[in-house]
């Protein structure tokens, strides 16, 4: 084994929900964006982990999205989504302001919302309300 410690499926989903959770209460359209990408981040990284394999040696490295559509096609148009949304991501991240409004945060927090139930019937486990 590697120094590098794998998270398990379950925990990333655990986290995915908690982000999407975040971004439901949070003040700001950028904010909510920020979040709700964050918890499908997680998600993809939910299913890397479970059907990812382990990592070959001195592999280059791929963003979350490109995985997620290697590891698991079924997916990729989802992959697709949210590459697409990661330069605002990250933009929001370096600090830039009103990056997103409303209508764009609250289709992602919708996107995320339903990718993360998507990723948590394909591991076998059973969607928690976001209100629990």
């Amino acid at each position: 084994m590697t120094g590098t410690a794998r998270v398990p499926a379950a925990v990333l989903t655990v986290r995915a929900r908690q982000a999407l959770r975040d971004a439901m209460s949070a003040d700001s359209p950028d904010e909510r964006f920020r979040l709700a990408h964050l918890a499908a981040l997680r998600a993809a990284g939910a299913v890397i982990a479970d059907r990812g394999g382990r990592p070959r040696p001195r592999q280059r490295l791929q963003s979350a999205w490109v995985l997620l559509a290697t590891v698991a096609p079924d997916l990729a148009g989802w992959s697709r989504l949210f590459a697409a949304a990661a330069p605002e991501r990250a933009a929001i991240e370096a600090g830039g302001r009103s990056v997103v409004g409303e209508q764009v945060a609250a289709q992602e927090l919708q996107r995320a919302e339903t990718f993360l139930r998507l990723v948590e019937q394909s591991l076998g486990q059973i969607p928690v309300p976001l209100a629990s």
